[in-house]
């Protein structure tokens, strides 16, 4: 049986799709869904349900109810929750600025066009396609660690994307391109490391750099970007410098130009 959890604010497109999504052979067994009108009802849904009996798959509409952040922030619940849950989104705002930010920035399984010809086909496809996907991922969780977590950092060791509370980490001069490789590899050698500290030097010879070239001031550089880049994706308001400021987060150690990891406190269930 597939459980599904689809949020969709237009009753029209709910009769359109509910029952194909009750009776779609997705593994073999019928299906279980749970719709909902409004982002803030599935969010209060998802906070009740057992952390341990997850969906097998979301289905999100991106922007309802006049917001283009609710299909987000939803997504947002469900990955604090779930981390490793696959997201679908099906929309009518595929080809925009609403897409791209569902797949750079939130890490969806997919985006569907509702608007496209065979749509009903294209959703039963893509979605046994995502449950394949996700099945074959945890089989081969079972024989080996694919990601480092610490708190609310998750670093994919496949993809080398770096996660802070599910939002992907973007580069803070340029939220439209990623995180440059030197600070992701910088945060992992230091969270592997915490709560050892690390100098320029050793940060150096652990990523393979130039120990010549890579000085301290490149190291305080890339510290600092990666601190704005975790800001930025907790809504930039500053929070995760002052948690830096007072001993958690990416930690400055005494005078020897070092620094080191060391996990917020987080309000994890």
């Amino acid at each position: 049986m597939a459980s599904i959890i689809w949020v969709e604010d237009q009753l029209h497109w709910i009769n359109k799709f509910s029952s194909i999504l009750e009776q779609s052979d997705f593994d073999g067994k019928s299906n279980a869904l749970l719709i909902y009108n409004f982002a803030e009802a599935a969010k209060q849904k998802i906070a009740l349900i057992d952390k341990n009996t997850p969906p097998d798959v979301a289905l999100l509409d991106a922007r309802m109810n006049g917001n283009d952040q609710a299909g987000f922030s939803v997504s947002s619940a469900l990955r604090k929750k779930w981390p490793d849950i696959p997201i679908i989104y099906l929309s009518e705002h595929s080809g925009t600025e609403i897409e791209r930010d569902a797949l750079e920035q939130f890490s969806a399984a997919d985006f569907i066009a509702k608007h496209q010809n065979n749509v009903e086909q294209v959703l039963c496809w893509r979605i046994k396609a995502v449950l394949r996907q996700s099945a074959l991922g945890q089989q081969a969780g079972s024989n080996a660690s694919d990601s480092i977590v610490s708190g609310d950092l998750t670093i994919d060791l496949s993809s080398w994307n770096v996660y802070w509370k599910s939002v992907r980490l973007m580069n803070p001069s340029n939220r439209l391109r990623p995180l440059a490789p030197t600070p992701r590899k910088i945060l992992r050698e230091l969270v592997e490391c915490s709560p050892r500290p690390l100098t320029a030097g050793q940060i150096a010879e652990r990523i393979e750099a130039d120990v010549d070239k890579f000085s301290y001031a490149s190291y305080r550089q890339h510290i600092k970007t990666l601190r704005r880049a975790i800001d930025a994706a907790e809504a930039a308001d500053g929070n995760f410098l002052k948690l830096c400021n007072k001993g958690h987060g990416i930690v400055t150690f005494g005078d020897e130009g070092a620094y080191f990891w060391n996990p917020p406190v987080t309000d994890r269930q």
